[in-house]
């Protein structure tokens, strides 16, 4: 059986406290400012998207597709 290796994002500095919301937001701005320079399927930009789905609450409607906030927008 394959191993799993879980990781969440790495320590950010401008998010020193234990509330994570303004990291989980940040991470997914930078997602989609990513994917606005890069186009969509980026790999690089995959990365920003695994931080923000390890930082932000599985509730959250960022999941959804065609509720995201564009880069534009911020």
């Amino acid at each position: 059986m394959a191993e799993i290796e879980l990781k969440t994002a790495p320590a950010d500095f401008r998010f020193p406290t234990t509330n994570q919301t303004r990291h989980c937001f940040t991470r997914y701005v930078e997602f989609h400012r990513c994917l606005a320079a890069k186009g969509d399927g980026s790999a690089e930009c995959e990365r920003f998207a695994k931080y923000y789905r390890s930082l932000c609450p599985g509730e959250w409607p960022l999941h959804e597709p065609g509720l995201c906030i564009h880069a534009s927008e911020v």
